[in-house]
């Protein structure tokens, strides 16, 4: 669906629109896990959707607020959940701790991924297959973790998120395109990992397209980093956020 389809869809039905939220409970090898869904239920079943992966501290309000934008935008969104139910880390070094074990054990990672996907899955409102990831920093990370796993969606988003590859691990098996959003003043993944990153797709014949904001740090999407936040490369990798998902993702089912 292109934009501009999208935003006739919205306001023809603007006087009976509701966007809707829920929290999703969901488990995976008995561990219990909470998400969060958004979408306007005046656009009916099997809406496209955006899958949202968080950032180090957790699902909290940034990703309902984004998941919530979607909705407005026409878009079945879903964030999923990482950690476990409750779980959303106030302290630096229990976000480090619980992100560095996830590094550490790969397999878990894409494992917690794919049960999300299947817990947005069952929701009649969402149509996972037709559907795109996107995630923030550390979600940019694991959203890339998701790509070369070869899961089935339709696109991958990142936006100012960790680049690096684990050195056994390729691009080969990335089902849809990718799209890199990045600031050229990251300190956390700086230019030197954009362009490792450009040669192992290059090798490995994947579609991508980035986009690099002047001057953008780290986070540059976080409107709660005042030091960090950059509202212009925020705005502008939104809509290159918005180009992409109209042409990876096809009308909803009648």
């Amino acid at each position: 669906m292109t934009a501009t389809a999208v935003i006739l869809a919205v306001l023809s039905v603007a006087a009976k629109a509701e966007i809707v939220t829920d929290s999703i409970r969901y488990s995976h090898d008995g561990e219990a896990f909470e998400g969060y869904a958004a979408y306007n239920d005046a656009l009916g079943d099997e809406q496209p959707t955006v899958i949202i992966i968080h950032d180090w501290d957790g699902l909290g309000d940034y990703e309902k607020t984004r998941a919530e934008m979607l909705a407005r935008s026409g878009y079945a969104a879903f964030a999923i959940d990482l950690y476990g139910t409750g779980i959303r880390p106030e302290r630096v070094e229990r976000r480090r701790e619980l992100t560095n074990a996830l590094y550490a054990d790969r397999a878990r990672m894409r494992a917690l991924m794919q049960a999300g996907l299947e817990a947005a899955g069952t929701q009649q409102v969402m149509d996972t297959d037709n559907a795109v990831a996107i995630g923030y920093c550390f979600g940019g990370a694991a959203l890339l973790e998701l790509a070369r796993s070869g899961a089935a969606l339709d696109g991958f988003v990142s936006f100012h998120g960790g680049l690096g590859t684990p050195e056994e691990q390729n691009y080969e098996q990335v089902d849809g395109p990718l799209l890199i959003l990045h600031g050229s003043s990251d300190q956390v993944a700086p230019m030197s990992e954009v362009a490792n990153l450009t040669s192992r797709l290059d090798e490995d014949g994947a579609t991508y397209t980035m986009e690099i904001y002047g001057g953008a740090r780290h986070a540059f999407t976080d409107w709660g980093a005042s030091d960090r936040y950059n509202a212009s490369a925020d705005l502008q990798s939104w809509a290159a956020m918005e180009r992409f998902l109209g042409q990876a993702l096809s009308e909803p089912a009648d």
